[in-house]
């Protein structure tokens, strides 16, 4: 607990309805289908932020649990910012058991270095082995 909120990863907590009114409408996963976030999230290791029955929050870590992992999805409710959650969120993730020792955690962020850099989160050093299939807009077919 934290002022009144309160950080779980049990996937039983996730409301998936609210996850989805928040992504759809980010920068990141614009239009993003329910399904295509109930999928997502089945196949990560999820942390929500309560306050009381509420979830202002989320983050997901795509990993293996052993080497790699990605951050994705990170939010609080714009209502609920200032208070710190973004931070302690982070910290959360960052301790969970099953996402310690690996060899890479990444993640992508067009505004939020601020918050991952005191976490040790950096620009990566030689991007030159980092390759990708990038798909801008996703969601815009379905």
């Amino acid at each position: 607990m934290h002022n009144g909120y309160m950080i779980s990863t049990d996937p039983d907590r996730i409301d998936l309805v609210a996850v989805h009114a928040y992504l759809t409408r980010a920068y990141w996963s614009t239009g993003i289908p329910i399904e295509t976030v109930r999928r997502a999230a089945t196949h990560s290791l999820c942390f929500g932020v309560y306050r009381d029955d509420e979830q202002v929050g989320y983050a997901r870590a795509i990993t293996d649990r052993a080497t790699f992992a990605y951050l994705a999805d990170v939010y609080v409710l714009e209502a609920h910012r200032g208070q710190g959650l973004g931070k302690r969120l982070i910290e959360q993730v960052l301790a969970h058991p099953d996402l310690q020792d690996l060899r890479r955690f990444m993640l992508v962020t067009r505004d939020a270095a601020g918050l991952y850099a005191p976490y040790g989160f950096q620009p990566l050093v030689d991007p030159s082995g980092i390759m990708q299939i990038r798909r801008p807009n996703p969601y815009a077919h379905e």
